[in-house]
């Protein structure tokens, strides 16, 4: 057994040892709403509320240094990400994220979260209104990490945290670190320690220090790639433990949908991709003061990706347009090994496939038939680029629709007016 293996082994057991040791130290749920840094540590995003919350072990996203920083590593394409939340009492929540993903370099992301309050009323020892004044709290996330092998990845996060009251104002300064192991290629387990010595922050002569937080869970993908599985559970000083869990199945490649609980609270939520590099996530949530909801958008771009185009969408074997030409394109994170064209009916079986050894070409033609060379019935087939690279890693493309029809007539028929 080599070192990267015993190290796997041990961040395997940690995490198995997290979830008994937190479940036998706290049997019931403690209110968290006056521990320092509360508001960051039960943040969640429009696609995480819908998972409720469990995503230590999923982290598959430019959001993930929240959770678990080592999910940067698994990152193929550069994501940029805005948040937005309407709370009660005019409060609001605002985010930002920037990742780019690394190759011999770290992945680095940069994340922003902002509380604001509504207005509070400032009186005197009189009770005098003397106006009103708000509270805002903003942490700035400089994120890295870095897969030891495709495998396993560590991550770390230096977090600087700014709270203003009035006129009183306070910085200070944490550290989280995480770590992202794939079992099987569908299944990951993820650790993560937050708020490791800090922040510390002092308004006037009070001091607080953010409690530190130990997440641990799993996440499954199933239902040959549609569904996810995930589970988590935290534990702080303060706040005590909480459970989360929730499961996303994509209805088609553009619409995916999603149900959670966060603790003892329900939420939900769904997400539509478009124009192959925009995704907008919606999630909602019960809250003993109403519904929460959250929107967020993101773009993905460059980075390492793998693209699939056929032109025309729609051709007929026995027409005019008899083959459609698919656009390949992919790069990857290490030197590219093989490469895999996959055609399924609308019953999810493969009719057919294209493949080879080192980078796909830049096009290939298909005349609509299957791998036997008999002509496919008329019908709409969804085709993914997948690519594989020396180290293991695995980039799909997104999945796109290529339609044969010969029910009709392939071409314009001139209509001659009768004299």
């Amino acid at each position: 057994m080599n070192r990267t293996d015993r190290w796997m082994k041990v961040w395997t057991a940690a995490a198995a040892a997290l979830v008994l040791s937190a479940g036998t130290a706290m049997a019931s749920e403690q209110e968290d709403g006056g521990a320092p840094g509360s508001w960051l540590s039960t943040y969640v995003t429009a696609r995480t509320i819908g998972l409720g919350g469990a995503f230590v072990g999923v982290a598959d996203e430019a959001t993930a240094a929240v959770w678990n920083p080592a999910g940067l590593a698994t990152l193929v394409p550069n994501e940029l990400r805005f948040e937005t939340s309407q709370l009660f009492d005019e409060t609001s929540i605002n985010a930002f994220n920037f990742a780019v993903p690394g190759n011999k370099l770290p992945s680095f992301g940069l994340s922003i979260v902002n509380l604001s309050s509504g207005n509070f009323e400032r009186t005197n020892e009189l009770n005098d209104p003397l106006g009103t004044f708000k509270e805002g709290e903003t942490a700035y996330i400089f994120s890295m990490a870095k897969g030891i092998n495709p495998r396993f990845a560590l991550g770390t996060n230096v977090k600087v945290v700014k709270q203003a009251v009035e006129e009183s104002n306070a910085t200070g300064v944490g550290f989280d670190i995480g770590a992202l192991y794939s079992v099987t290629p569908n299944l990951k387990v993820g650790l993560s320690a937050l708020n490791v010595g800090g922040p510390n922050l002092t308004l006037r002569d009070t001091k607080e220090t953010y409690p530190m937080e130990i997440r641990g869970g799993f996440s499954a993908i199933v239902l040959n790639g549609r569904g996810l599985l995930s589970a988590e559970m935290d534990q702080a000083d303060g706040p005590g433990t909480r459970f989360r869990g929730g499961t996303e199945y994509w209805v088609q490649p553009m619409i995916g949908l999603r149900v959670g609980m966060d603790d003892q609270e329900p939420a939900g939520g769904m997400s539509y991709r478009f124009a192959g590099k925009y995704q907008f996530d919606y999630g909602v949530q019960d809250h003993p003061l109403g519904l929460e909801h959250r929107v967020g958008l993101t773009y993905r771009f460059g980075g390492f990706f793998a693209k699939a185009q056929a032109e025309p969408q729609v051709f007929s074997p026995t027409g005019e347009k008899a083959t459609t030409k698919i656009d390949l394109n992919a790069r990857t994170k290490a030197e590219t090994e093989s490469w895999t064209l996959t055609l399924v009916n609308k019953s999810d079986e493969t009719v057919r496939t294209f493949g080879g050894k080192g980078v796909p070409p830049a096009h290939l033609q298909w005349d609509g038939k299957d791998e036997t060379g008999l002509p496919l019935p008329d019908g709409d087939y969804r085709y993914t680029l997948t690519v594989h690279d020396v180290e293991g890693r695995v980039i799909e493309s997104r999945t796109r629709v290529v339609q044969i029809s010969t029910g009709g007539p392939q071409g314009a028929v001139p209509v001659i007016p009768v004299q």
